[in-house]
């Protein structure tokens, strides 16, 4: 491939001005088609930020890939919030439940650098408190400790485990 472009959309609803316009202009490849086919790959996280990779040739032949977005992301749509707290610490924007965790944990696991469901859990919960997210009602910063504790082994447990 002739070279590579590497940019944040929203999901569905890419379109020709920035970020992706700019980057592409100067290369071969028919803009239209590019934010069509992104479109369609990344419907399915309709308003997520996306990453997304288009590879283009020097024929104007391109390939894309659209990665998983990112975990601050996944948190406001499974909650259903906006934006984070201004003061994670103190004010609380919404709560998630242990299962809500565990969905994005697996969402995220191919782009973690957790070994397994708990490890993965454990990191969207640090992001959790970054937010100013609670868990199961109780501060994020303490979800690692719960974690650890056993308290949510019934729902964090692998598959291959259960």
């Amino acid at each position: 491939m002739a070279g590579t472009i590497e940019v944040l959309v929203p999901g569905g609803q890419a379109n020709p001005g920035p970020p992706l316009g700019p980057e592409l202009g100067p290369t071969p490849v028919d803009v239209q088609a590019v934010v069509a086919e992104i479109n369609d790959k990344t419907s399915a996280f309709d308003g997520m930020e996306v990453p997304v990779t288009v590879e283009y040739d020097d024929d104007g032949s391109f390939e894309i890939e659209v990665g998983v977005p990112p975990t601050a992301e996944l948190i406001k749509d499974e909650v259903g919030f906006d934006t984070g707290s201004g003061e994670p610490q103190k004010d609380f924007v919404a709560d998630m439940t242990v299962e809500q965790v565990r969905k994005v944990a697996e969402q995220k696991m191919t782009d973690l650098l957790a070994y397994d469901v708990k490890a993965a859990a454990k990191e969207v919960g640090g992001t959790c408190a970054s937010l100013g997210v609670t868990i199961d009602g109780e501060d994020a910063r303490t979800f690692d400790d719960r974690v650890d504790a056993g308290e949510y082994d019934d729902v964090l447990a692998d598959e291959a485990a259960a």
